[in-house]
């Protein structure tokens, strides 16, 4: 059984989107008249708050994240992998406007897909409408996992519950080249950019982690588990 401490957070885990495997010739050729395909630079914004929701986005390579903003804090929600969709909240009615933003981590390609084909599709065919449900649930669990990291956990079990994500769910692997500076660190455990770079150095001193330049490599990757699973 998979407990809510478990859970890593910083984004969903699925290692491909294969909704688009359901539909038929007709479907698919209704999608791609539909379908724009736009790069992005690092840094560029994707997607803003409050804009209006006129598009579903396929991120088909790089990485992005999804955040939140006032005047004087961002809160990152996720992190997307390429091979996700995202703006899913804004396909029914009542809820036009995006409600986040989303920015490139790296240079990335995004497949913009107009709402109104993707709602029709969705209610012509009914396995693909389930998998879109089934992405939903598991953005809405990834939320759950999210909100509880935040609040019930401990500053070094939450910077230990987003390294173990970024290996397991994006990078997948112990060593990887580490894209996000120390203050998108900051914004997704929710800490400042000092007490991060701090942590960091504890859990090199300790052992758990090597970083040599932008290389980041987990050496003992059960005890961090157990920090992100206790802390």
């Amino acid at each position: 059984m998979t407990t809510i401490g478990s859970i890593n957070t910083c984004t969903v885990g699925l290692d491909r989107c294969n909704c688009f495997e359901s539909l038929s010739d007709e479907e698919m050729k209704l999608l791609n008249e539909n379908i724009v395909e736009v790069k992005f630079k690092k840094g560029e914004t994707i997607c803003k708050q409050g804009s209006f929701a006129s598009h579903v986005m396929y991120l088909c390579k790089g990485l992005a994240k999804v955040y939140m903003e006032n005047q004087n804090e961002t809160l990152i929600l996720k992190i997307i992998p390429a091979d996700n969709l995202v703006g899913l909240t804004s396909l029914f009615n009542g809820n036009n406007v995006f409600q986040y933003n989303i920015s490139a981590y790296v240079d990335s390609v995004v497949k913009l897909i107009d709402i109104n084909a993707f709602r029709e599709i969705i209610n012509k065919n009914a396995k693909f409408a389930t998998e879109i449900i089934q992405i939903i649930n598991s953005n809405t669990v990834q939320t759950y996992g999210r909100f509880f990291c935040l609040t019930q956990k401990q500053s070094y079990g939450r910077l230990a519950d987003i390294i173990l994500c970024l290996s397991d769910r994006i990078y997948k692997q112990r060593s990887f080249e580490l894209l996000l500076s120390r203050k998108d660190f900051a914004e997704l455990s929710g800490m400042t950019t000092e007490t991060v770079i701090r942590m960091l150095k504890k859990f090199k001193d300790d052992e758990l982690i090597e970083i040599e330049g932008k290389n980041f490599t987990i050496k003992n990757y059960d005890l961090l588990k157990k920090i992100s699973d206790y802390g």
